[in-house]
Formats: C-alpha cells, structure tokens, sequence
C-alpha cells in the first residue's frame, strides 16, 4: 500500500467496535472507584427513615470523604464492588454506543462529507438506546454491587457477579434484569448526544481553528470539555436511573414516582447529588477513554497495513 500513512488510513467498523469495547474497560479500571463513590452519594438519604432509626446510617461526605469512609469501614476492596458486571458492561455498552456512531452517523448522512448536528445528535440516540437494550442487565447488577455495603456480612443481597443475575431473575423475574431501562435510555440518549457530539464539535473546532491537529493533546482537550458538559446535563436522570435500578420490588410504582419521591423528601438538589464524583469519574474516564480509543484505532490499523503490506 503506497501513499497512506497508519493515521490516514480510515478504521474499519470492526475495529471501531473491538477498539471502543477494549478502551472503555481500560477506562473503567482506573476511575470505577470514583463511579462507586458517585452511585453512594446518589443514593444517600433514599432510606433516611428506616435507617437512622436503626442506628446505621452511614454518612459519606464528598468524594474524597466518601472513598475514605468506605475503605475505612469496608475495606479497599468495597471501591471495586460490582468491577465484573462494570466490565461486561463496557465490552456490549461502549462497544455499541461509541464503537458504531460514525457508522450510524454515516447512514444517516448518506456518507456525506457535511454532517449538520442533527444526523450527530441522531446518530447519538440511536447507538445510545442501542446499547442500553443490549447491555441494561449488567448495569442493573453493577449498581447493585456498587450500592450494598461489605460491612453487612450475611446481610448483604448478592455475592457473586453471576448470583447476582440469578437471583434477580428468580426473585423479580426477567423483567427485573431490565429495571430501569427507561430512565437509563433516556440518560444515555442524553449522555451519548452531549458526550460523543461534543467531544465530534470540539474536536472538529480545534483542528479547524487552532494549531492543534488530530493528536493527543487534541484528543485530551475534547474529551475533558465533553465530560463536563456531559455531567452538567445528565445528572439528574442519572440519579433517578441508579435510584430505581437500586430500588427494592414495589418501592417505586416507576422512575417518574422516583422522580416525584425525591423532590418531595429531599428537595431539587436531590438531583445533583453525587455531582463532583460524578464530573470527575466521567471527565477522567472520558479522557483515559477517548485518548486510548484513537490511539487503539490507528495502532490496529497500522498493524493491519505493515501485515499487508509485501515485504
């Protein structure tokens, strides 16, 4: 092959999706403490009542208060709580929603070289959903490990990664491996639109209007302004979502009654609990994530032209 260096070889969709799957787990392994500590906080005063008239409240304060406080009283261990489901779920998640935009994004354009924000924003909601379908039971079990204390001994509802779906599925029925999944659809149409069309805008404006060019520091730049911008949108469905995934059967006749119970017994501000783990979990993960992905991408494809390429 002559006339195409590694970078200006264009990735396959394959490799997109193997590429996409491969980093968020990267991604995953360095900042699921931080998403542990975010599903804690969100899900702190859900239980006020019961729990503070047993004496067993308890009380996270912040992000780096609330890593403390579990390592203090459940161990190291407790922040990597539900890693496996975390795991699984990124392989069939990112794999789907990051890995097949550009494909998606593509079909809707026709394969047009002009693409407006609303074949990005489709395209955006579409792989969202996809891969929430896909993927919603090993999200129901990852919050579930991340919210059960490992200080509760026997008490504690599930002990093992494949347990958990056992149990869930004969306790609540398959139906209940899909909690959730409206919220969670409604959080990832947001979250994949702001995330992944921001990161696209950013990117794009960069390398048109600045001396950065489609590197590192032009990957690190655009990932760190679309977790932010991410974080500030979708915080409160994202707290309904891990509250009602969380929740026991009958608790909440659906997510908006979660919604409703959330802003009747603690207020507005209920919705942004958990923010700062939140902005620094995705803001970090997205950095790790992004970078890796287009690093990964043009790493493959230059393994692919030097195996093809005559000696």
């Amino acid at each position: 092959m002559v006339g195409f260096r590694p970078a200006d070889v264009p990735p396959t969709a394959a490799v997109k999706f193997i590429g996409a799957g491969t980093a968020a787990c990267i991604a995953d392994l360095f900042t699921f403490p931080l998403d542990t500590a975010k599903v804690r906080l969100q899900i702190q005063g859900e239980g006020k009542g019961a729990a503070a008239s047993h004496g067993t409240a308890v009380r996270y304060r912040g992000v780096f208060g609330t890593i403390t406080t579990m390592v203090r009283t459940e161990g190291a261990r407790s922040l990597y709580s539900g890693l496996v489901a975390g795991l699984q779920r990124q392989m069939s998640f990112a794999s789907v929603r990051i890995g097949l935009y550009d494909s998606v994004k593509s079909f809707y354009t026709k394969g047009s070289d002009h693409v407006g924000i609303g074949s990005r924003l489709l395209a955006g909601c579409t792989t969202g959903a996809m891969a929430v379908a896909l993927a919603q039971p090993t999200d129901v079990v990852k919050v579930r490990f991340q919210a059960q204390t490992s200080s509760s001994g026997l008490n504690r509802r599930y002990h093992g990664t494949m347990e958990a779906y056992k149990t869930i599925a004969k306790e609540e029925g398959i139906r209940g491996l899909w909690r959730g999944t409206g919220p969670n659809i409604a959080r990832n149409a947001i979250v994949n639109c702001t995330e992944l069309v921001t990161y696209d805008l950013i990117k794009d404006l960069l390398i048109r209007n600045t001396p950065l060019t489609d590197d590192l520091p032009c990957h690190f730049t655009s990932a760190f302004g679309a977790g932010f911008c991410t974080t500030v949108i979708a915080s409160p469905v994202d707290v309904v979502k891990t509250r009602y995934m969380n929740s026991a059967l009958g608790q909440y006749s659906g997510a908006l009654n979660c919604a409703i119970a959330m802003v009747t017994k603690e207020g507005p501000l209920a919705f942004y609990k958990g923010f700062m783990p939140s902005f620094l979990r995705l803001g970090s993960w997205n950095v790790v994530m992004f970078v890796t992905y287009e690093q990964l991408k043009r790493a493959i494809m230059a393994a692919r032209q030097n195996y093809t390429t005559p000696l």
